[in-house]
């Protein structure tokens, strides 16, 4: 059989699987990037989110599921907790250091594989 010449995404998923083997820690589940998607795209916007939010958002999972995958966000250190002054019961997630480092990777892998490497 032909080879057929890769598109772009194709590459960048070429790219990306390179980078997981690379650095072979625990990787996020589908779940999990997409909540961290939704955590750093608001950062990125300067809106703040709430836990609450974050777990109502019945089309990635239940409740109980969402919270889960945020714990394990904060666990390996993706997004950070932050409680409400005035309501303690409150809490603001924050991307870290880490999930930018994340979204920088990720968008070399993107630069790579438009440039057709």
């Amino acid at each position: 059989m032909k080879a057929i010449k890769p598109s772009a995404y194709i590459r960048f998923l070429n790219a990306i699987d390179s980078l997981d083997r690379i650095n072979p820690i625990k990787k996020l589940d589908s779940t999990e990037e997409q909540l961290l998607n939704k955590i750093t795209l608001a950062a990125t916007q300067g809106h703040n989110l709430l836990v609450g939010d974050l777990i109502s958002l019945s089309e990635l999972g239940s409740q109980a599921t969402l919270h889960g995958r945020i714990k394990n966000l904060v666990v390996m250190g993706y997004v950070k907790l932050n409680e409400d002054k005035s309501d303690g019961r409150k809490k603001s997630v924050t991307p870290t250091a880490k999930a930018l480092k994340h979204y920088e990777n990720l968008s070399v892998c993107l630069e790579k594989a438009l440039r057709g490497n």
